[in-house]
């Protein structure tokens, strides 16, 4: 599930934005100035901000400043009631992806939530709660940190990532990554995995335990 940050300080704007992404399938977290915008996104990942210009404490054009020079791997999408060209202008040269005027259409809007965030999946590679792996470079990232892995860990966590919050048996897990005609057991599975567990530890990702079954992996609680 896509998790979005709402920062607007106008509570019918953000409530109303809030039912409309849940509704459409999204995890959404409110933010009502731009200092906890900050302090969250400090905190978690988030896969789209929506940002309001007008912010108490600090406003939505610094917001943007600060996430483009931290290089926080998120769309940015700029929604706001000014409609100068400069204001668009200087949105964009801040590093916004979209810049969405009010009063908008919540249809509108959410169709290029939508593409945005495709678009951002397929340059990023596949992305589950901030771990992101990269095909291109065959490289693991935890909010912006490689995770050292062996190639045999890659493939398993990117077959993890790919069947995220599906509980995978451990013949599942050997046929896929080591091959029908591997001749051993399962235990290489365990022993992978308790590898990958270790490097994972304290992370917003975990990989459980399915009694008598397998392994699947999922959002950390906290």
């Amino acid at each position: 599930m896509k998790k979005i940050l709402i920062i607007e300080d106008e509570a019918n704007i953000r409530k109303l934005l809030a039912y409309d992404l849940k509704h459409a399938g999204f995890e959404v977290t409110e933010a009502e100035d731009g200092q906890v915008a900050k302090d969250l996104c400090d905190k978690e990942h988030f896969d789209l901000l929506l940002i309001d210009w007008m912010l108490p404490n600090v406003s939505g054009i610094e917001l943007v400043k600060h996430f483009r020079e931290k290089d926080i791997q998120s769309v940015l999408i700029m929604l706001t009631a000014k409609d100068e060209e400069e204001n668009i202008l200087e949105a964009f040269e801040a590093g916004v992806d979209d810049y969405v005027n009010k009063p908008f259409s919540p249809r509108v809007l959410l169709a290029r939530i939508r593409s945005h965030l495709k678009k951002h999946d397929e340059s990023e590679g596949l992305d589950f709660n901030g771990l992101i792996v990269d095909d291109k470079k065959r490289k693991v990232f935890l909010q912006k940190e490689e995770i050292p892995l062996t190639k045999k860990e890659y493939d398993l966590l990117r077959y993890f990532v790919m069947n995220a919050n599906i509980v995978l048996s451990r013949d599942q897990i050997l046929n896929d990554i080591w091959g029908f005609d591997y001749d051993g057991d399962t235990r290489i599975v365990d022993v992978h995995t308790f590898k990958l567990r270790n490097k994972l530890k304290g992370s917003s990702v975990q990989i459980n335990s399915s009694r008598g079954v397998g392994y699947i992996l999922e959002a950390r609680n906290e």
